[in-house]
């Protein structure tokens, strides 16, 4: 039953881009309908402890996030694929948004997540880092990740890099469907977030 119901929610979100194009409240509220319809079927009970399982990077297919598709919104840019690269054993989550304009930019945010149950981290989000894909030598997000990892601060010429206060209060997000292939999420402003293993 599963199979078909990842198919149908995957069916209905397919012509959204992620989201952008999902106007319609019928549209949104049947979509919300079939995701929370998987979710009652999560065969992950402990997603948290299923390292091999949520480690890695994560694609995003739909999102309700007024944050992340305002992107869209700015003249001349329009929002490319985002990733998510979760590391269980660092407590790191590392947000990436590929820009598509005339010089193509790259937009990523890093965070610390601390367990606070079985499914739900507190998030707090510690580092930004706006810039040309470019000047900031990006090929992929693996690659990406590990030049973040190597290098505290980049260079102001090839990008904008900045500390994210730690007085903002940290949100949380919680994985509500995990398998091999597909991640549910939702945060804290009440935003839901599907995905897939990239």
């Amino acid at each position: 039953m599963t199979m078909l119901e990842k198919t149908d929610l995957l069916d209905a979100i397919a012509p959204t881009n992620r989201g952008l194009l999902a106007d319609d409240p019928e549209q949104k509220a049947d979509i919300l309908k079939k995701v929370a319809r998987l979710e009652a079927s999560n065969p992950t009970s402990n997603p948290l402890s299923a390292i091999d399982l949520l480690n890695g990077n994560w694609q995003l297919l739909y999102t309700t996030s007024t944050e992340l598709l305002g992107i869209d919104r700015f003249p001349l840019l329009a929002l490319g694929n985002i990733y998510q690269w979760v590391q269980i054993e660092q407590m790191r989550i590392y947000n990436l948004a590929e820009i598509r304009s005339v010089l193509g930019g790259l937009v990523s945010v890093t965070a610390t997540f601390e367990p606070v149950s079985e499914k739900r981290v507190n998030v707090c989000f510690d580092r930004a880092i706006f810039g040309l894909q470019s000047t900031l030598g990006y090929q992929s997000p693996s690659q990406f990740i590990e030049a973040m990892q190597q290098t505290d601060k980049f260079n102001f010429f090839k990008g904008i890099d900045f500390t994210v206060s730690s007085n903002r209060e940290p949100g949380w997000l919680e994985v509500t469907y995990l398998d091999q292939t597909m991640r549910i999420g939702r945060g804290n402003q009440g935003s839901v977030f599907v995905l897939r293993k990239a």
